[in-house]
């Protein structure tokens, strides 16, 4: 028998032996620290895209602009008044828009409220933008552009699209006693299509500046944020100038 072959099948079949844990696995090696057990795997967090705009809202009819003009007209002499009881209406209803006004917070008195410069001041803001709105009902590119600016304005409000509506809704409650019998289904139909047709606008510049700054933030500076904010401000430089153009219009006449 060969010794030599014999040796070898001795020496494939002896044992190898397992490291001890804690033990160097190398020459010259550090101690193996032991796997945690049950490691989860790494989650991605997927990002949070905008909301995507709603589309172009219905024009108002011919008979709709004509009967939401006759009915501005006879509210003209109370708009201030309106103005104040829409927003008591609306803190009153939906509380929670108070969070856009820090001024009105912490008011919870109604007297107080009723009684604020403050909300005056905001009440005919918003009835200003009604007049505006009525007074350019022949301008559909101007008034698209001057209500998309105003929803642009309002993302940096932290007034969301939904408080549009409340205000279109309580803005109707507040004018009806004041036309009592002359506010009819028509008037009604006419004065709910042009709050959808405000609010819409709106919605669409508030998501296209939500777009532009959730772009932005991913991209972190990079062409497609850059390419996105110089569009929007161009849209922002536009508007201004036709506001301004349609006011001095109005000053002229």
């Amino acid at each position: 028998m060969n010794f030599f072959r014999l040796f070898e099948r001795k020496k494939m079949s002896c044992p190898v032996a397992t490291p001890a844990k804690g033990k160097a696995t190398a020459k010259g090696g550090a101690p193996k620290a032991p796997e945690p057990r049950n490691k989860e795997p790494v989650k991605e967090t997927a990002l949070s895209l905008p909301t995507p705009p709603p589309p172009p809202p219905r024009r108002l009819s011919e008979d709709e602009r004509r009967i939401v003009c006759e009915s501005w007209r006879a509210l003209q002499d109370d708009i201030t008044r309106v103005g104040v009881i829409l927003f008591v209406r609306l803190f009153e209803t939906h509380p929670e828009c108070k969070d856009s006004f820090f001024q009105f917070r912490d008011i919870e008195d109604v007297q107080r409220l009723r009684l604020s410069k403050q909300l005056r001041s905001h009440g005919l803001r918003v009835m200003s933008l009604i007049e505006k709105t009525v007074a350019r009902l022949d301008q559909d590119a101007v008034l698209e552009q001057l209500i998309f600016e105003l929803g642009r304005k309002h993302y940096k409000y932290n007034a969301p699209p939904k408080y549009y509506e409340f205000v279109g809704a309580e803005f109707i409650s507040a004018v009806k006693p004041v036309l009592g019998d002359r506010w009819t289904q028509d008037v009604d139909d006419a004065w709910q299509a042009l709050f959808k047709y405000i609010t819409t606008n709106m919605e669409r510049g508030f998501r296209e500046e939500e777009s532009g700054f959730v772009l932005g933030k991913v991209a972190g500076g990079d062409s497609v944020g850059n390419k996105h904010g110089s569009a929007v401000d161009e849209a922002a430089h536009a508007a201004a100038k036709i506001n301004a153009d349609a006011d001095a219009q109005d000053t002229a006449n």
